[in-house]
Order: C-alpha cells, then structure tokens, then sequence
C-alpha cells in the first residue's frame, strides 16, 4: 500500500512560535537520521522550502529522487509572534491568544495566517505533490497536523492534542478517496 510519509524536521531549540524564521536544524543525531532513513520507501523526497526542512529532508534522501523545495509546505506565519514566547504574547493581548489555540480556525496572529489559512495551503500543496504512490514529505508541526486532521476528520482543536516530536513520522493513505491513518510520531 501506498502512503504519504510525513517527517517533522529535526529539532531547532527554538523557545518562541517558530513559523517562517529560517532556522537551521540540530542533524547531530546521525544514529536516529539513519534509522528514520532505513524506514522510508524507495520513493520521492519533497521538503518545506525552509532551512531546517530542507536540510533534514537532505539528510534522509540519500539516493531517493530529491524534488524541489516546495514553499507552500512551510510551516504556519505567524506574523508578528514569529520567535516569541507564549507567555509574553498572553501579556499582551490573552484574549487574542487563547481564541487562537482555543478556537482555531479563523483566528490568525496579527499580520499572520489562521489555522485554516493554513490547511488550505497544505491540503493544495499535498493535492498537486502526491499522485498516490509513496511520497516523503519533510515539513513542520503545523503542516502535519493539517494532513493528520484531513485523515482523522476531525475538527482542529481536537487534532491539536497530537504530538508531533522533531524526526518523527506520521504516515498516512488514501484509498478512493478515504483516508487512512497508519502511524502519528512514530520514532526510527
């Protein structure tokens, strides 16, 4: 069977809302790089256009065919929170930030994307990219959640209870249209 194979990044230790900053990530781990890449199929690799995707997917590739960088798979813009904390946000306008992680959806940080700004981006961008073979897709939290709630079908809030750790897999089908989920942050 066929799937989508989503992988988070590798770490950035970042402490703030990491969205469109292009921060490298930690690839010192080779031994779980190596594990994680013994588990992927023979198949194409595509990544966020971001540093710390691109790198990471570069890592996993190997002699998998490498396509471009693909910018609508980056990760959530979040605006003018980009790399801040979530304590310091809630000092500033608590109402704004907990509507945003309460009811996601419409509520977008300012100058920023909502929630479902962004699955529409990502839902278009695994549409055009996954013709129904295998296909490895190296991104972010956010985007992976899109995917995952897609499969799930299920409303946002509840697919933010989901845990996504850096260089874990997500693994997804779909079957005449249905979707499947296989496996959410499974570790190499």
């Amino acid at each position: 069977m066929s799937a989508l194979w989503l992988i988070r990044h590798g770490p950035t230790h970042a402490k703030g809302m990491c969205g469109w900053s292009d921060l490298p990530a930690d690839l010192s781990d080779l031994a779980a790089l190596a594990r994680l890449s013994a588990r992927l199929p023979e198949a194409p690799v595509v990544s966020s256009d971001l540093n710390r995707a691109v790198r990471t997917a570069d890592a996993l590739a190997q002699d998998r065919p490498r396509l471009a960088h693909e910018r609508a798979l980056r990760e959530m813009h979040f605006g003018d929170w980009e790399l801040r904390r979530h304590d310091e946000i809630e000092a500033e306008t608590p109402a704004l930030i907990r509507d945003f992680w309460d009811r996601p959806g419409d509520v977008a940080p300012p100058g920023g994307e909502s929630w479902n700004a962004l699955r529409t981006r990502c839902d278009g961008a695994i549409d055009r990219l996954w013709n129904g073979g295998d296909l490895i897709v190296v991104a972010h939290f956010g985007v992976i959640l899109t995917q995952l709630q897609r499969a799930l079908g299920c409303e946002a809030l509840e697919v933010f209870g989901h845990r996504i750790e850096p260089l874990s897999l997500t693994r997804l089908s779909r079957e005449d249209g249905v979707w499947r989920v296989i496996e959410i942050n499974a570790f190499p």
